[in-house]
């Protein structure tokens, strides 16, 4: 009774947290004639509510893809009609066909405001709370203490409900999608993961360690019994999930081929703004857009991204445990934000919420990088307005952190998930010893870091031979820091002895 009574608390700090934030600017508000991403989704409702199915993704009068055109996923189409149904019937001139280009007011904003938190409490927040609570050999402080930091995450509530999007549905989708796997409810949890990939084609990023958990697990029944069975009814799930979210636009392979154009579009470039990845870092000393052609870069950012997350999904599809599986849902998606082809700035919420999962686990590294991703955004949420949101959240998740887990005092080999690791070194790395000094230091060197560039950011010009210095500093100190980070998921993945031994349970 005590643990529920402490979740609803949490819960309605969450909430409240949430309307804090809306309460201020939003994405491109009041900067015509493009807007931004609050006009974007408005827009899409528009489109959905007023033209045929078969319009939604093709460029016609009605309907100008170079105007915020529809480029996400069924699922996300058929929110927006939802979403616009409900609208009509408040005010139908917030969703009048062409009449309603860049409506603004303060009824809208409320009415757009309440469809992401009521997305947000339908989907993602009872995930949260069922996955921490689902928590095995864990006291009911770690779980209300996990329920409290995944959900003050400044994160996702700053992009969802100050910047303006809806990426709580489909992380909320895959979150539920991994809450199932742990009950060995694969079937479900694949089904799940489907409605996640079809509401934000960015979930591929999670795509590969559901795909090799479960084709793991698969071949550990053996593929002549269980396993084989276990694998027809999984293919099954996928395509039937795919078929139902699908279906209105199987009537020609034109369409389907229409909407597969608007979802990967090619000619974006390798990257957009200044995202914290290799490839704008690189762009600073080589400009890679000007050097190499946009085939060219496409088939280099697959290449060294299928290199740098094939070693954790082999030993996952080997070696399959719940625990590597959480695990490689960061490193894949870390891999596929530091090295993939067209990367937003915000795509490194999909790095974030795993690292959410494993938050009880690593505390220390897991806050650190959650301290990061937040301030790897920075650029982005003071173009929005949302420099006070940014500073109190992040002040307040840090505390929370600190307070629920003691992150100070978690910074041992042991604590670090590197004992295995330190143990193969001994021996040759003689100042291993040090290394909780060492991390505690560097940690306290890069909150400062951010601290002091966040401040310069907001509140000094830069030169006028450098008007992107800051943004450039950002995304380049956060890329190093990613890149450390991937480092150290591999090693705890690649080292892990509990894989092995919780291969039985799999099994």
């Amino acid at each position: 009774m005590e643990k529920w009574s402490l979740m609803t608390i949490t819960v309605l700090l969450a909430l409240t947290v949430r309307w804090t934030v809306s309460l201020g600017s939003y994405s491109g508000a009041g900067k015509p004639p493009m807007y931004g991403d609050y006009e974007a989704q408005r827009h899409w409702q528009e489109v959905t509510y007023n033209l045929p199915i078969r319009q939604w993704y093709f460029n016609t009068s009605d309907n100008n893809l170079l105007y915020w055109g529809l480029d996400y996923p069924p699922l996300t189409a058929y929110h927006s009609f939802l979403c616009a149904y409900v609208a009509k019937l408040i005010n139908p001139d917030w969703i009048a066909l062409h009449t309603s280009r860049g409506y603004e007011s303060q009824s809208h904003k409320l009415f757009m405001r309440t469809t992401v938190f009521v997305a947000d409490l339908l989907i993602y927040i009872p995930a949260v709370i069922l996955y921490c609570c689902s928590l095995k050999e864990t006291s009911t402080k770690k779980k209300v203490s996990s329920a409290l930091c995944i959900l003050l995450y400044p994160g996702l509530i700053l992009i969802d409900h100050g910047h303006f999007q809806y990426n709580s549905v489909s992380l909320g989708f895959a979150l539920w999608g991994v809450l199932c796997l742990s009950y060995d409810w694969d079937l479900l949890g694949s089904a799940a993961f489907c409605l996640a990939l079809n509401y934000k084609q960015m979930e591929l990023y999670h795509s590969l360690p559901f795909f090799c958990y479960l084709l793991g697990k698969c071949f550990k029944k053996g593929l002549k019994g269980k396993g084989l069975l276990l694998l027809i009814k999984l293919a099954g799930t996928v395509v039937a999930s795919f078929a139902v979210c699908w279906l209105p636009f199987c009537t020609d392979v034109e369409q389907i081929m229409q909407v597969l154009r608007r979802l990967f579009p090619i000619d974006r470039g390798l990257f957009e703004d200044k995202v914290a990845n290799i490839w704008c870092s690189l762009s600073v000393l080589i400009k890679i857009k000007n050097v190499v052609s946009p085939q060219t870069q496409l088939k280099l950012s697959f290449a060294v991204t299928f290199l740098s997350l094939l070693p954790t999904c082999i030993k996952l599809t080997v070696q399959p445990s719940l625990r590597g599986f959480k695990l490689t849902l960061v490193s894949c998606a870390l891999s596929f934000f530091l090295f993939s082809f067209q990367v937003h700035e915000k795509s490194i919420l999909l790095v974030s919420v795993p690292v959410c999962l494993i938050i009880n686990e690593v505390p220390f590294m897991a806050t650190w990088f959650l301290l990061v991703s937040i301030f790897s955004m920075l650029p982005l949420l003071l173009k929005d307005g949302l420099l006070l949101p940014y500073a109190v959240t992040t002040l307040a998740f840090l505390s929370a952190c600190v307070a629920s887990f003691a992150i100070f005092e978690k910074t041992s080999a042991k604590d670090l998930q590197l004992k295995p690791f330190s143990q193969s070194l001994r021996g040759y790395v003689s100042w291993f010893k040090l290394f909780p000094k060492i991390v505690r230091s560097l940690f306290l060197l890069s909150v400062t870091l951010m601290g002091v560039l966040s401040v310069m950011s907001a509140a000094v010009h830069p030169p006028q031979r450098f008007p992107d210095l800051f943004p450039v500093s950002v995304s380049s100190i956060s890329c190093l820091h990613f890149l450390f980070f991937l480092v150290y998921f591999n090693v705890i993945i690649l080292w892990d002895s509990k894989n092995s031994r919780n291969q039985k349970k799999v099994s």
